[in-house]
């Protein structure tokens, strides 16, 4: 390449450098050349370079116009010439496996006596679990189910009479045990109620003392606290109350409670609503089991029931009330059953048996064979025993000449002559006499005349509460109100 070619190329550098850096406003400082006292022929020669470098940064602006993709490849060609310049660099650096290493040994002074303290005085570790005792229980089975492995407290189960007597064979008792580390009994706590009755529980405690055990029995009182739930009918009302995780008996009450007002075989709407508030009988802190519903609401086909439990002082009972103080226990419940179907209602049908056509005196209730059968009103039996096609057959009078009758029973628990009141019970559900399959035979009768006993329950009496009791009882149906309204919330958020 000619020397002149050269030159006009550093000198076109030169130039584009310059360019530059009047780009980068430079040239102002170097404008400023007479503050510094420059000499005049420097001077002059700077502002040639200054105007050469203009032209130049022309010459580059009308070459990116015109060839733009030559200018991209040579930066492109002069990255990467930088990157493979870069990487040489780097691999020029040492590996690091062969860097030295030097290991720094320093002594350090541990006391490990005071961790070794501290483990020691710990406290042991206790396992804790309960459970509930079935009627097919061994004492292993137990064991094993409360997470113990223990062949020793399983022999002192069989072989104690209290523990024997507590634990076998018996349902529903709530059973707490302690373990160590080891899995092996410190101690077992059984609680139950003898009697519905009383106010009191019975615990025992088996408690382990070194290689023996020592079981003793005691008395505790009861503790009732409120619980209130709420739910929606689906299938039935039982159904509902599972969901809801409210106990059976609870459920029962309810059926109860608004017999009069509520066919609970035929009635039952899907959607219907119902809450509840009702005590529940504690021991230690554990509940045994559900006790009085206290106030209680139920939506049935768009129609609102409520109910409120309330004793004046001194009464030897109380009773259910809406909230105007009229008396929901009617002379007669709705129903003999509390939960059943109805077969055949009162009206013409066709004899299964007979195979004619004739009048249907009463109504039957389809339940399973042993299903408990309750009397309707408060009264006296009058009949009890064997009666032909009716089987057995139990007859209760009632005041104003009324009567019921319950046929086809499987069993008889009441005799000729006894009092009997509302709710009690009064034999079982069977086929008896001439009957196809397990069901009741309901009769209502006035004056020995059979009435429809669905249309007696709903126009029997009730009683007001007293005038003189009023006061109190507004107050303590103002608060139920308050509670009942904060069950259905927690309906409402249930279902959410």
């Amino acid at each position: 390449m000619p020397a002149s070619s050269t030159i006009l190329r550093g000198g076109y550098c030169l130039c584009v450098l310059a360019a530059c850096a009047g780009r980068w406003h430079l040239w102002p400082i170097v404008g400023q050349h007479r503050s510094f006292g420059l000499h005049p022929t420097l001077s002059s020669l700077l502002n040639t370079l200054r105007e050469a470098a203009g032209q130049s940064y022309q010459h580059l602006l009308r070459l990116r116009r015109e060839h733009p993709q030559r200018i991209g490849m040579a930066v492109a060609g002069l990255m990467l010439v930088g990157a493979g310049g870069s990487y040489a660099v780097a691999s020029l650096g040492p590996d690091a496996a062969d860097l030295p290493v030097r290991e720094i040994v320093q002594p350090l002074s541990l006391n490990l006596t005071v961790p070794l303290e501290t483990a020691a005085t710990a406290p042991a570790l206790r396992l804790y679990r309960s459970d509930l005792t079935r009627s097919s229980d061994s004492a292993d089975a137990l064991l094993r189910r409360l997470g113990l492995a223990d062949p020793a407290a399983a022999d002192f189960v069989r072989a104690d009479p209290l523990a024997r007597k507590a634990l076998l064979g018996r349902a529903g008792r709530l059973v707490t045990a302690e373990a160590d580390e080891l899995h092996r009994m410190q101690q077992l706590t059984v609680r139950w109620i003898a009697r519905d009755d009383t106010p009191e529980f019975e615990r025992l405690v088996i408690r382990r003392d070194g290689n023996r055990f020592i079981a003793r029995q005691e008395t505790g009182r009861l503790q009732a606290t409120t619980r209130m739930s709420g739910g929606s009918i689906q299938t039935s009302l039982f159904a509902a109350t599972d969901d809801a995780r409210i106990p059976d008996n609870v459920a029962t009450q309810l059926a109860d409670i608004f017999a009069g007002d509520i066919d609970f075989h035929r009635a039952l709407r899907r959607d219907d609503r119902f809450s509840v508030v009702y005590e529940s009988l504690e021991a230690d802190g554990e509940p045994l089991r559900a006790g009085r519903v206290l106030s209680a609401e139920f939506v049935n086909n768009g129609k609102t029931f409520q109910a409120v439990w309330f004793q004046e002082p001194g009464a030897p009972r109380g009773d259910y009330y809406n909230m105007a103080g009229q008396n929901l226990r009617r002379a007669y419940l709705a129903s003999p059953l509390a939960f059943s179907r109805v077969t055949s209602g009162f009206k013409m049908r066709f004899h299964p048996i007979l195979q004619t056509w004739r009048a249907h005196l009463g109504v039957d209730y389809g339940a399973p064979a042993g299903t408990p059968v309750r009397a309707v009103g408060d009264g006296v039996v009058e009949t009890a025993g064997w009666q032909n096609g009716f089987g057995n057959m139990v007859t209760i009078k009632h005041r104003n000449g009324h009567s019921t009758v319950y046929a086809h029973l499987s069993r008889i628990d009441v005799k000729k002559g006894q009092s009997i009141g509302q709710g009690q019970t009064l034999g079982a559900v069977g086929a008896t006499g001439w009957a196809t399959g397990p069901h009741l035979h309901f009769e209502f009768r006035v004056n020995g005349q059979q009435k429809d006993p669905m249309l007696m329950a709903r126009q029997s009496d009730s009683v007001p509460v007293p005038e003189h009791a009023r006061a109190q009882f507004l107050q303590k149906a103002a608060a139920a109100r308050v509670d009942l309204s904060a069950a259905a919330t927690l309906q409402v958020a249930s279902i959410q």
